[in-house]
């Protein structure tokens, strides 16, 4: 299992740097509510991951796979839930409503709703059928079939949830020490604008992926 580790860290740690639905989330997220806003969406995307790690090791990812019906409602919930978040970045591109003026970089943002921030992040995750495939063929690669696999696969979410909230967190971070320049309002708007039209995209490119 040491050994496993190892190896796993490597793939993991790089899937994690690469930009995806989970960077563009937290993103958007920082820039609409600061640094609480942020990180706290990265610890709901990050729960998600348990979800998975449960569901991958009980073997209902192969429930889930194998119906074309549940897969499907699966791809279009998270789909939708993708196109309706983009959705609200590109209202907030047209309406202008932004909040990062006079304030300070540690100081809770009044955008900032806690319960909200998680639960976006949290459905992002949960509800992305690509995360049930990548732990239903992934870490199987890296379990002992000798010992519980659903001991050994919560070892393994949890180091993918540490580097994975590591990475947010710190990205959120530098997206909330931007805000001098995100003060400039051309600035939110593209930023806004440029995050709803690929969260769009991610959503529709979720819908017509075979």
């Amino acid at each position: 299992m040491t050994n496993n580790i190892f190896v796993f860290l490597i793939p993991i740690t790089l899937l994690t740097l690469s930009p995806g639905v989970d960077t563009m989330l937290v993103i958007r997220n920082t820039t609409r509510g600061g640094w609480w806003d942020g990180s706290t969406t990265s610890l709901g995307i990050c729960s998600g991951l348990f979800v998975h790690a449960v569901i991958s090791a009980v073997g209902i990812s192969v429930l889930i796979l194998q119906s074309v019906w549940a897969f499907s409602l699966l791809k279009i919930l998270g789909a939708g839930y993708l196109i309706f978040l983009g959705t609200l970045s590109l209202k907030d591109a047209l309406t202008g409503k932004y909040s990062f003026s006079n304030k300070s970089l540690n100081k809770i943002d009044n955008n900032f709703i806690a319960i909200r921030s998680y639960k976006e992040g949290l459905l992002c995750n949960v509800l992305n059928p690509k995360a049930i495939v990548f732990y239903m063929a992934f870490l199987p690669q890296f379990i002992d079939p000798s010992k519980s696999a659903l001991f050994q696969t919560f070892i393994l979410a949890g180091l993918h949830f540490i580097i994975a909230m590591f990475w947010q967190v710190f990205l959120a971070s530098m997206i909330n020490r931007a805000k001098v320049i995100l003060e400039i309002k051309i600035i939110k708007k593209s930023l806004d604008l440029i995050t709803g039209i690929v969260m769009i995209f991610f959503g529709g490119a979720l819908l017509i992926d075979n």
